[in-house]
């Protein structure tokens, strides 16, 4: 591993080339511009000695720049497409963070009749990829699932770091997020439209949560509980 040919550096974070890092995202990586939102919104709200919850880890760049720049108490990072599982671990190896993150390829269910597993539509092109299914996917696979409450019961997640190409609507209808101070999520209305989208929004208020304006975008909301200290 330490002869990894590197493709970016980001916030101190060693990216290897591979597969799923192409050129134009390596630049976009050293600039700090790869899903920059959601990172600048976690190191914004995440603080030492947190447990962070990251649903949807990719090839894993957000949990490992979190983990590098904050000395959390662990990462816990969910990605339903194992075919980035591989990816994900090379980049914790390469940066020596595998202690402080755990990756686990199922999908956070918080509905009260949880099945077993869950259909995952492959696209070819990973990022779009989803428990929602649009147009013709590249394959159809079952992906294990994990309780969301249990979870957040057993290991009192501090952060909420969501994006989950569309399976964030579900997760928020049932989701109880008392547990969180925090919440960095990326929206998909392009996956359940502007009512889905109006309730994502409606759910986090309800629950307390304030948007904090200048660590936000159209789609990506950093949020905070009213009463964060």
């Amino acid at each position: 591993m330490s002869k990894a040919q590197i493709a970016a550096v980001c916030l101190g974070v060693k990216v290897p080339k591979g597969e799923f890092v192409t050129p134009a995202e390596a630049r976009r990586m050293s600039a700090e511009n790869y899903e920059g939102a959601e990172i600048r919104g976690a190191l914004h709200v995440v603080r030492d000695g947190d447990v962070v919850l990251e649903l949807g880890a990719g090839i894993g760049l957000v949990g490992a720049v979190i983990a590098r720049n904050r000395a959390v108490q662990q990462v816990y990072a969910f990605e339903a497409n194992p075919d980035l599982l591989r990816a994900c671990r090379w980049l914790y190896r390469l940066n020596r963070l595998r202690q402080r993150i755990t990756l686990r390829n199922e999908v956070m269910v918080s509905a009260p009749q949880r099945p077993a597993t869950l259909p995952f539509y492959r696209d070819k092109a990973f990022r779009s990829s989803s428990l929602l299914k649009s147009g013709d996917p590249h394959s159809v696979i079952d992906v294990p699932t994990a309780d969301f409450d249990a979870f957040c019961k057993t290991f009192r997640p501090d952060v909420l770091v969501a994006d989950i190409e569309g399976g964030e609507l579900e997760l928020l209808r049932h989701a109880d997020l008392s547990s969180f101070r925090a919440v960095v999520i990326e929206f998909h209305g392009n996956r359940y439209g502007r009512v889905g989208l109006d309730a994502c929004k409606a759910i986090l208020l309800a629950a307390g949560f304030v948007k904090v304006s200048e660590k936000s975008t159209n789609r990506v909301w950093t949020m905070e509980r009213r009463d964060a200290n």
